[in-house]
């Protein structure tokens, strides 16, 4: 009976997950939008959602203490949490200003080029090697995502540009993280993740504030709306720890199937709410091959990954290292499924 309720939680867990992760992109999609509420800023709408996740995980440490701070001290602070700070809010400026440009189901698509730049970043970086069979899985995802590209009736070369620079920026976070935090030991939970990376990112996010959006602000123009703004950020926090509580639950075979279907529920919602969002025959096969590249590249990852786990029982004194490769992969994997910290002010 224990089995059975553990389960359903972990089910009621991954619901909410893709609920929120589809709702939260959604509502920011209508947020920015033109044609809806009009609030042209990307920028300041990831200000907004920094500062509030901040001050909540600022509460809830030092007012309430619901949760302990980690033991963090000025060199890891600035070695670490400050470039993977600066990287996490290019990925999000960059990925919330392509909503401007391309709808929410072109983004998705494009999105399906996270492995390749994870991958290519990771060999860069030298945690990963380049093998044949990861290389061609790459060739093919990219290959999927050319042919979604060209099927694109309403194709912005701009948007496109932004979203391919957010991926990269935070396939850039996710290796700094694994070599930068994992190798000074250091786990952080949701609420200490946001406790020092959200102040960090929106130190970083109001330098092309001032210079790009500040002067261009007409407050007398800008319908303000409270309950707007806050439940907005509300959900882009509850997002965060629903995501990182999926990720503790469930294993990285499991998100992949979450964020699949999150992908598939975002394309068809996008074209029902947003009409102008129109999706062709050729985005879906283009966006079907790049798929079942990054499906294949995440079976290889799981299948290392189990490899390293067995390597790590055989080996005890190595137990330590393939622990923390393992759970390395499981990060990464949650980030190309949708479930990074990145995705979820997007």
């Amino acid at each position: 009976m224990m089995i059975n309720k553990q389960s359903l939680l972990t089910y009621v867990y991954l619901l909410v997950y893709v609920s929120l992760s589809s709702g939260v992109i959604l509502y920011n999609k209508w947020f920015l939008s033109a044609k809806y509420f009009n609030f042209p800023y990307p920028i300041t709408l990831t200000m907004i959602h920094m500062g509030f996740s901040g001050a909540v995980a600022f509460c809830l440490i030092r007012i309430l203490k619901v949760v302990s701070p980690v033991k963090m001290t000025f060199n890891i602070y600035v070695t670490c949490v400050v470039p993977i700070s600066a990287f996490f809010a290019s990925s999000l400026w960059f990925g919330n200003t392509a909503y401007l440009y391309i709808s929410v189901a072109f983004i998705q698509m494009l999105k399906a080029l996270m492995p390749v730049a994870t991958f290519l970043v990771a060999v860069f970086w030298g945690t990963d090697i380049l093998r044949c069979d990861v290389f061609l899985n790459m060739v093919l995802i990219s290959v999927g995502v050319i042919i979604s590209s060209y099927g694109e009736i309403h194709f912005n070369m701009l948007g496109t540009v932004y979203q391919v620079m957010g991926i990269i920026a935070e396939a850039l976070r996710l290796v700094l993280t694994q070599v930068l935090l994992q190798k000074k030991g250091l786990t952080l939970n949701p609420i200490t993740t946001l406790y020092y990376i959200a102040p960090c990112s929106f130190v970083f996010l109001f330098i092309p504030w001032y210079f790009l959006e500040s002067s261009g602000m007409e407050f007398s123009q800008i319908q303000f709306n409270l309950w707007i703004f806050f439940s907005n950020a509300l959900c882009a926090l509850a997002l965060n720890i629903s995501t990182f509580l999926v990720i503790g639950r469930t294993g990285a075979v499991t998100i992949r199937v979450a964020g699949v279907m999150k992908d598939w529920i975002l394309i068809a919602l996008s074209t029902v709410l947003f009409p102008e969002s129109t999706i062709t025959g050729l985005n879906i096969i283009g966006y079907a091959i790049a798929l079942c590249g990054v499906v294949v590249y995440n079976y290889l990852k799981v299948r290392d990954a189990r490899a390293s786990q067995l390597t790590s029982e055989s080996i005890p004194d190595r137990a330590v290292k393939d622990n923390g490769y393992f759970a390395s992969v499981r990060l990464t994997l949650a980030s190309l499924s949708g479930t990074s910290i990145g995705d979820c002010t997007k």
